[in-house]
């Protein structure tokens, strides 16, 4: 059983660390080593480059757009085809933040801006498996102070600097989470 790790941050990175292309490259390629299925909106910057290292190390990739047709994903929103498999939503960017974090089993939240905390709490919300690398900037490093505002506890949320460490702990996080709910594991 394959794993599908959804990973959700900017389009437009300038809200980002330095370092943020190079840690959603390595976020990429520790989903393909772990052989999980890359999750994404189908769209530019942080999931742009996940999907380059995750295809560098031979992964699978799932892409969410928000266009009803390839048309309207290049033409109207003018985004890249870079997963292996697009599902057009036709649900706009709403809409296709609920199909795509949904469609994951744990999420991982790198930078961002709005809709990366839309995904977010999508997330948070349904209960997923979440992970954030801290110090790739944006919405990723303001989520602790976010989620501390309501008292609602960090359920079922990861801190971690290191892509590695952050995929690892997310994998288990997930398989916890599928024995719970009496899921079969490999």
């Amino acid at each position: 059983m394959k794993y599908k790790i959804a990973v959700s941050g900017a389009a437009e990175t300038n809200v980002c660390s330095k370092n943020a292309e190079k840690l959603a490259k390595e976020v990429g390629k520790e989903i393909a080593k772990q052989g999980c299925i890359l999750v994404t909106g189908a769209t530019t910057g942080i999931p742009y480059f996940s999907v380059q290292g995750l295809e560098e190390a031979g992964g699978v990739s799932v892409g969410f757009s928000p266009a009803a047709s390839e048309i309207a994903h290049r033409k109207k929103y003018r985004l890249p085809r870079i997963s292996d498999i697009i599902v057009h939503t036709g649900f706009g960017y709403a809409g296709r933040n609920l199909l795509m974090t949904r469609a994951a089993d744990g999420v991982i939240i790198i930078c961002g801006r709005m809709g990366t905390l839309n995904e977010f709490t999508i997330a948070f919300e349904d209960e997923k498996p979440i992970a954030v690398l801290i110090g790739s900037g944006g919405t990723a490093d303001k989520i602790k102070t976010i989620v501390a505002g309501p008292h609602r506890g960090n359920q079922k949320i990861i801190y971690e600097k290191e892509p590695k460490k952050l995929v690892e702990k997310l994998i288990k996080l997930i398989k916890k989470e599928k024995l719970k709910v009496g899921k079969p594991l490999k």
